[in-house]
Protein backbone atom coordinates (compact mmCIF):
# COMPACT_ATOMS: atom_id res chain seq x y z
CA UNK A 1 0.00 0.00 0.00
CA UNK A 2 1.49 3.52 -0.97
CA UNK A 3 5.05 3.89 -0.92
CA UNK A 4 5.37 0.35 0.35
CA UNK A 5 3.17 -1.34 -2.66
CA UNK A 6 4.93 -3.96 -4.33
CA UNK A 7 4.86 -1.46 -7.33
CA UNK A 8 7.30 1.18 -6.06
CA UNK A 9 9.72 -1.28 -4.72
CA UNK A 10 9.95 -2.47 -8.08
CA UNK A 11 10.53 1.12 -9.43
CA UNK A 12 13.16 1.72 -6.35
CA UNK A 13 15.17 -1.03 -7.39
CA UNK A 14 14.54 0.07 -11.24
CA UNK A 15 15.75 2.93 -10.72
CA UNK A 16 18.68 2.24 -8.44
CA UNK A 17 19.93 -0.62 -11.53
CA UNK A 18 19.52 2.20 -13.87
CA UNK A 19 21.98 4.57 -11.94
CA UNK A 20 24.35 2.02 -11.60
CA UNK A 21 24.30 1.26 -15.03
CA UNK A 22 25.60 4.85 -16.22
CA UNK A 23 27.86 5.24 -13.06
CA UNK A 24 29.69 1.91 -13.74
CA UNK A 25 30.44 4.03 -17.62
CA UNK A 26 30.73 7.00 -15.93
CA UNK A 27 34.80 8.84 -14.84
CA UNK A 28 35.39 8.63 -11.27
CA UNK A 29 34.61 12.76 -10.56
CA UNK A 30 31.13 12.47 -12.21
CA UNK A 31 30.94 9.35 -9.86
CA UNK A 32 31.87 11.48 -6.81
CA UNK A 33 29.84 14.62 -8.51
CA UNK A 34 26.67 11.97 -7.75
CA UNK A 35 27.45 10.49 -4.36
CA UNK A 36 27.68 13.98 -3.26
CA UNK A 37 24.09 14.96 -4.53
CA UNK A 38 22.66 11.75 -3.01
CA UNK A 39 21.50 12.75 0.79
CA UNK A 40 19.81 15.70 -1.30
CA UNK A 41 18.58 14.32 -4.76
CA UNK A 42 15.81 11.71 -5.76
CA UNK A 43 17.68 8.62 -7.83
CA UNK A 44 15.57 9.56 -10.93
CA UNK A 45 16.85 13.23 -10.39
CA UNK A 46 20.65 11.55 -10.33
CA UNK A 47 19.91 9.35 -13.53
CA UNK A 48 19.08 12.16 -14.97
CA UNK A 49 22.44 14.27 -13.95
CA UNK A 50 24.42 10.88 -14.65
CA UNK A 51 22.41 10.90 -18.34
CA UNK A 52 23.14 14.56 -19.30
CA UNK A 53 26.61 14.21 -18.31
CA UNK A 54 27.55 10.99 -20.48
CA UNK A 55 25.61 12.74 -23.30
CA UNK A 56 28.47 15.87 -22.74
CA UNK A 57 31.28 13.70 -22.55
CA UNK A 58 30.26 11.35 -25.57
CA UNK A 59 29.93 14.18 -27.88
CA UNK A 60 33.26 15.35 -26.88
CA UNK A 61 34.32 11.86 -27.91
CA UNK A 62 32.73 12.82 -31.59
CA UNK A 63 33.46 16.32 -31.72
CA UNK A 64 36.79 17.10 -30.30
CA UNK A 65 40.10 15.24 -32.26
CA UNK A 66 41.95 14.88 -28.69
CA UNK A 67 39.46 12.81 -27.30
CA UNK A 68 38.63 10.64 -29.85
CA UNK A 69 39.87 7.49 -28.76
CA UNK A 70 38.39 8.27 -25.24
CA UNK A 71 35.84 5.79 -23.25
CA UNK A 72 33.51 8.12 -21.14
CA UNK A 73 35.61 6.41 -18.26
CA UNK A 74 39.36 8.06 -19.51
CA UNK A 75 37.65 11.37 -19.35
CA UNK A 76 39.31 13.81 -16.56
CA UNK A 77 38.10 16.63 -14.96
CA UNK A 78 41.39 18.79 -15.26
CA UNK A 79 40.72 18.11 -19.13
CA UNK A 80 37.40 19.41 -19.42
CA UNK A 81 38.83 22.38 -17.41
CA UNK A 82 40.93 22.97 -20.38
CA UNK A 83 37.73 23.78 -22.35
CA UNK A 84 36.60 26.99 -22.87
CA UNK A 85 33.14 29.26 -22.88
CA UNK A 86 33.27 28.45 -26.78
CA UNK A 87 33.19 24.56 -26.61
CA UNK A 88 30.40 24.87 -23.97
CA UNK A 89 28.51 26.91 -26.19
CA UNK A 90 28.89 25.00 -29.35
CA UNK A 91 27.74 22.17 -27.14
CA UNK A 92 24.74 23.84 -26.96
CA UNK A 93 24.16 24.48 -30.48
CA UNK A 94 24.26 20.65 -30.91
CA UNK A 95 21.46 19.79 -27.89
CA UNK A 96 19.62 22.44 -29.89
CA UNK A 97 20.01 20.74 -32.94
CA UNK A 98 21.55 17.59 -34.67
CA UNK A 99 20.74 15.88 -37.91
CA UNK A 100 23.93 13.60 -37.74
CA UNK A 101 23.15 9.74 -38.13
CA UNK A 102 23.21 7.94 -34.39
CA UNK A 103 22.23 11.61 -32.76
CA UNK A 104 19.83 12.96 -34.61
CA UNK A 105 17.71 15.51 -31.61
CA UNK A 106 16.07 18.81 -31.07
CA UNK A 107 16.14 20.34 -28.06
CA UNK A 108 13.83 23.54 -26.52
CA UNK A 109 15.71 26.25 -24.28
CA UNK A 110 13.76 24.29 -21.28
CA UNK A 111 15.45 20.85 -22.31
CA UNK A 112 19.17 22.37 -23.11
CA UNK A 113 18.92 24.42 -19.63
CA UNK A 114 18.44 21.10 -17.76
CA UNK A 115 20.60 19.33 -19.48
CA UNK A 116 23.56 21.99 -19.07
CA UNK A 117 22.37 22.22 -15.22
CA UNK A 118 23.88 18.84 -14.71
CA UNK A 119 27.50 20.63 -15.87
CA UNK A 120 27.15 23.67 -14.44
CA UNK A 121 26.62 21.54 -11.16
CA UNK A 122 29.45 19.31 -11.86
CA UNK A 123 31.87 22.33 -12.38
CA UNK A 124 30.65 23.96 -9.00
CA UNK A 125 31.36 21.04 -6.99
CA UNK A 126 34.96 20.49 -8.40
CA UNK A 127 35.58 24.22 -7.88
CA UNK A 128 34.34 24.09 -4.35
CA UNK A 129 36.12 21.00 -3.62
CA UNK A 130 39.57 22.67 -5.34
CA UNK A 131 40.04 19.99 -7.83
CA UNK A 132 39.62 22.52 -10.61
CA UNK A 133 40.98 26.30 -10.01
CA UNK A 134 38.42 27.88 -13.30
CA UNK A 135 35.32 27.01 -14.18
CA UNK A 136 34.60 26.70 -18.09
CA UNK A 137 30.60 27.41 -17.87
CA UNK A 138 31.36 30.75 -15.69
CA UNK A 139 30.85 32.92 -19.08
CA UNK A 140 28.54 30.68 -20.12
CA UNK A 141 24.61 32.44 -20.27
CA UNK A 142 21.69 29.89 -19.56
CA UNK A 143 19.21 29.93 -21.88
CA UNK A 144 16.16 32.28 -21.10
CA UNK A 145 12.76 30.57 -20.60
CA UNK A 146 10.39 32.72 -21.10
CA UNK A 147 7.06 32.00 -18.71
CA UNK A 148 4.02 31.36 -20.27
CA UNK A 149 0.96 32.69 -18.55
CA UNK A 150 -1.67 30.97 -21.07
CA UNK A 151 -1.70 27.73 -19.59
CA UNK A 152 -3.84 25.41 -21.31
CA UNK A 153 -6.64 23.82 -19.07
CA UNK A 154 -10.24 22.94 -20.26
CA UNK A 155 -13.38 25.06 -18.69
CA UNK A 156 -16.56 23.40 -17.22
CA UNK A 157 -17.93 22.50 -20.54
CA UNK A 158 -15.24 20.71 -22.06
CA UNK A 159 -14.71 18.82 -18.89
CA UNK A 160 -18.17 17.54 -19.59
CA UNK A 161 -17.87 17.05 -22.88
CA UNK A 162 -14.53 14.71 -22.40
CA UNK A 163 -16.63 13.20 -19.47
CA UNK A 164 -19.56 12.21 -21.86
CA UNK A 165 -16.92 11.04 -24.42
CA UNK A 166 -16.02 8.12 -22.24
CA UNK A 167 -19.71 7.45 -21.50
CA UNK A 168 -21.27 8.06 -25.30
CA UNK A 169 -18.32 8.77 -27.35
CA UNK A 170 -19.62 11.50 -30.45
CA UNK A 171 -21.19 11.10 -33.89
CA UNK A 172 -18.04 10.59 -35.33
CA UNK A 173 -16.78 7.10 -34.21
CA UNK A 174 -17.70 4.11 -35.55
CA UNK A 175 -19.43 1.02 -34.57
CA UNK A 176 -16.68 -0.70 -34.19
CA UNK A 177 -14.65 2.18 -31.80
CA UNK A 178 -18.05 2.29 -29.43
CA UNK A 179 -17.02 -1.41 -29.38
CA UNK A 180 -13.81 -0.81 -28.18
CA UNK A 181 -14.80 2.27 -26.12
CA UNK A 182 -17.32 0.05 -24.16
CA UNK A 183 -15.05 -2.47 -22.99
CA UNK A 184 -13.39 0.01 -20.95
CA UNK A 185 -15.71 2.40 -20.26
CA UNK A 186 -15.84 2.35 -16.66
CA UNK A 187 -12.32 2.21 -16.13
CA UNK A 188 -11.38 4.88 -18.45
CA UNK A 189 -14.48 7.31 -16.55
CA UNK A 190 -12.52 6.23 -12.95
CA UNK A 191 -9.54 7.46 -14.21
CA UNK A 192 -10.38 10.99 -15.94
CA UNK A 193 -13.01 11.36 -12.78
CA UNK A 194 -10.44 10.98 -10.49
CA UNK A 195 -7.64 12.57 -12.17
CA UNK A 196 -10.11 16.01 -12.58
CA UNK A 197 -11.40 15.76 -9.89
CA UNK A 198 -7.84 15.65 -7.27
CA UNK A 199 -5.55 16.64 -9.80
CA UNK A 200 -3.19 13.94 -9.13
CA UNK A 201 -0.33 13.63 -11.73
CA UNK A 202 -0.14 10.60 -13.99
CA UNK A 203 2.52 8.75 -12.62
CA UNK A 204 0.32 9.01 -9.18
CA UNK A 205 -2.39 7.37 -11.14
CA UNK A 206 -0.47 4.84 -12.74
CA UNK A 207 0.54 3.65 -9.35
CA UNK A 208 -2.88 3.28 -7.18
CA UNK A 209 -3.40 0.04 -6.23
CA UNK A 210 -6.81 -1.07 -5.22
CA UNK A 211 -6.09 -0.92 -1.51
CA UNK A 212 -4.92 2.80 -1.72
CA UNK A 213 -9.19 3.37 -2.20
CA UNK A 214 -10.84 3.91 0.83
CA UNK A 215 -14.73 4.32 -0.02
CA UNK A 216 -16.04 4.16 3.08
CA UNK A 217 -13.33 7.78 4.00
CA UNK A 218 -13.45 8.64 0.56
CA UNK A 219 -9.77 8.53 0.29
CA UNK A 220 -6.83 7.29 -2.01
CA UNK A 221 -2.98 7.09 -0.97
CA UNK A 222 -0.85 8.23 -3.57
CA UNK A 223 3.01 8.74 -3.63
CA UNK A 224 4.21 11.68 -4.86
CA UNK A 225 6.69 12.31 -7.40
CA UNK A 226 9.54 12.52 -5.06
CA UNK A 227 8.52 9.99 -3.12
CA UNK A 228 6.51 11.18 -0.48
CA UNK A 229 3.33 9.64 0.86
CA UNK A 230 -0.05 11.80 0.66
CA UNK A 231 -3.87 10.90 1.80
CA UNK A 232 -6.08 12.82 -0.55
CA UNK A 233 -9.67 13.02 -0.30
CA UNK A 234 -12.44 12.94 -3.04
CA UNK A 235 -15.95 13.78 -3.66
CA UNK A 236 -19.01 11.02 -3.89
CA UNK A 237 -19.21 11.80 -7.92
CA UNK A 238 -15.13 10.03 -7.95
CA UNK A 239 -16.68 7.41 -4.97
CA UNK A 240 -19.04 6.41 -7.85
CA UNK A 241 -17.21 5.88 -10.63
CA UNK A 242 -14.30 4.35 -9.00
CA UNK A 243 -17.45 1.91 -7.08
CA UNK A 244 -18.99 1.22 -10.22
CA UNK A 245 -15.53 0.18 -12.18
CA UNK A 246 -14.48 -1.33 -8.47
CA UNK A 247 -17.28 -3.87 -8.65
CA UNK A 248 -17.77 -4.17 -12.71
CA UNK A 249 -14.71 -4.05 -14.95
CA UNK A 250 -12.12 -4.71 -12.53
CA UNK A 251 -14.18 -7.23 -10.66
CA UNK A 252 -13.97 -9.48 -14.36
CA UNK A 253 -10.35 -9.09 -14.87
CA UNK A 254 -7.90 -11.97 -13.98
CA UNK A 255 -4.49 -10.30 -13.02
CA UNK A 256 -1.47 -10.92 -14.74
CA UNK A 257 1.23 -12.59 -12.69
CA UNK A 258 2.84 -9.51 -10.41
CA UNK A 259 0.13 -7.22 -10.66
CA UNK A 260 -2.53 -8.64 -8.74
CA UNK A 261 -2.29 -5.68 -6.46
CA UNK A 262 -3.07 -2.59 -9.32
CA UNK A 263 -6.42 -0.35 -9.42
CA UNK A 264 -6.36 0.12 -12.81
CA UNK A 265 -5.39 -2.17 -15.41
CA UNK A 266 -4.37 -2.50 -19.42
CA UNK A 267 -6.01 -4.80 -22.25
CA UNK A 268 -3.07 -7.71 -21.12
CA UNK A 269 -4.27 -7.58 -17.67
CA UNK A 270 -1.17 -5.79 -16.57
CA UNK A 271 -0.84 -2.62 -14.15
CA UNK A 272 -1.89 0.35 -16.56
CA UNK A 273 1.26 2.32 -18.00
CA UNK A 274 1.67 6.30 -17.70
CA UNK A 275 1.84 6.10 -21.42
CA UNK A 276 -1.87 4.22 -21.92
CA UNK A 277 -3.05 7.05 -19.49
CA UNK A 278 -1.69 9.70 -21.52
CA UNK A 279 -2.83 7.93 -24.94
CA UNK A 280 -6.39 7.27 -23.12
CA UNK A 281 -6.75 11.23 -22.14
CA UNK A 282 -5.84 12.10 -26.33
CA UNK A 283 -8.02 9.58 -27.33
CA UNK A 284 -11.08 11.22 -25.63
CA UNK A 285 -9.86 15.08 -26.15
CA UNK A 286 -9.92 14.78 -29.24
CA UNK A 287 -13.34 13.95 -30.01
CA UNK A 288 -14.50 16.96 -27.97
CA UNK A 289 -11.59 19.41 -27.57
CA UNK A 290 -10.11 20.10 -30.82
CA UNK A 291 -8.63 23.38 -30.43
CA UNK A 292 -6.99 22.40 -27.22
CA UNK A 293 -3.84 19.55 -26.76
CA UNK A 294 -5.20 18.18 -23.75
CA UNK A 295 -2.96 15.95 -21.98
CA UNK A 296 -3.12 14.42 -18.70
CA UNK A 297 -0.78 17.52 -16.89
CA UNK A 298 -3.76 19.35 -18.39
CA UNK A 299 -6.04 17.52 -16.71
CA UNK A 300 -4.13 18.31 -13.24
CA UNK A 301 -3.96 22.23 -14.57
CA UNK A 302 -7.80 21.92 -15.11
CA UNK A 303 -8.61 21.04 -11.20
CA UNK A 304 -5.90 23.51 -9.86
CA UNK A 305 -7.34 26.13 -11.47
CA UNK A 306 -10.89 25.55 -10.50
CA UNK A 307 -10.15 24.48 -6.86
CA UNK A 308 -8.19 28.05 -7.03
CA UNK A 309 -10.80 30.14 -8.39
CA UNK A 310 -13.63 28.35 -5.82
CA UNK A 311 -11.19 28.86 -2.73
CA UNK A 312 -8.55 32.10 -3.57
CA UNK A 313 -6.51 30.04 -1.11
CA UNK A 314 -3.15 29.52 -3.14
CA UNK A 315 -1.70 27.46 -0.55
CA UNK A 316 -4.59 25.49 -0.32
CA UNK A 317 -3.31 24.87 -4.17
CA UNK A 318 -0.08 23.87 -3.31
CA UNK A 319 -0.71 21.60 -0.79
CA UNK A 320 -3.41 19.22 -3.01
CA UNK A 321 -1.28 19.79 -5.91
CA UNK A 322 1.85 18.51 -3.69
CA UNK A 323 3.79 21.17 -4.78
CA UNK A 324 6.78 21.18 -2.29
CA UNK A 325 7.60 25.08 -3.18
CA UNK A 326 4.81 27.77 -3.29
CA UNK A 327 6.13 29.93 -6.04
CA UNK A 328 5.41 26.76 -8.26
CA UNK A 329 1.86 27.34 -7.93
CA UNK A 330 2.17 30.70 -7.74
CA UNK A 331 3.77 30.96 -11.26
CA UNK A 332 1.70 28.71 -12.52
CA UNK A 333 -1.81 30.39 -11.88
CA UNK A 334 -0.43 34.13 -12.14
CA UNK A 335 -2.71 33.77 -15.45
CA UNK A 336 -5.94 33.71 -13.31
CA UNK A 337 -4.74 37.00 -11.81
CA UNK A 338 -5.64 38.53 -15.15
CA UNK A 339 -8.88 37.56 -15.09
CA UNK A 340 -9.15 39.31 -11.87
CA UNK A 341 -7.65 43.10 -13.27
CA UNK A 342 -9.94 42.15 -16.27
CA UNK A 343 -12.98 41.94 -13.98
CA UNK A 344 -12.01 45.40 -12.18
CA UNK A 345 -11.81 47.21 -15.41
CA UNK A 346 -15.49 47.18 -15.55
CA UNK A 347 -16.66 47.12 -11.77
CA UNK A 348 -16.18 50.59 -11.21
CA UNK A 349 -18.36 53.05 -13.62
CA UNK A 350 -18.52 56.86 -13.34
CA UNK A 351 -20.66 57.66 -16.58
CA UNK A 352 -23.78 55.72 -15.14
CA UNK A 353 -27.05 57.73 -15.61
CA UNK A 354 -29.30 56.77 -13.14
Amino acid sequence: MGKDSEYYKDKRKHQIKRLRELLAVSPQFVRDFIYDKEMTAQTSTLISYSYDILTFLRYLQNSNPTFENYTTKDFKITELEALNSLDIIEYQHFLEFSDIEGEKHENNKKSISRKLSALRGLFKYHLEHENISSNPMALVKMPKIKKDKNIIRMNNNEVQAILEAVDKGNEQITERQRRYLDKTKQRDLAILTLMLGTGIRVSECAGLDLADVDLKANTITIVRKGGGQDILYFNYEIHNVLEDYITGERSFIIPADGHTDALFFSMQNKRISVDAIENLVKKYSKLVVKNKKITPHKLRSTYGTALYRSTGDIRLVADVLGHENINTTIDYYAAIEDEHKQRAANAVKYNNKE
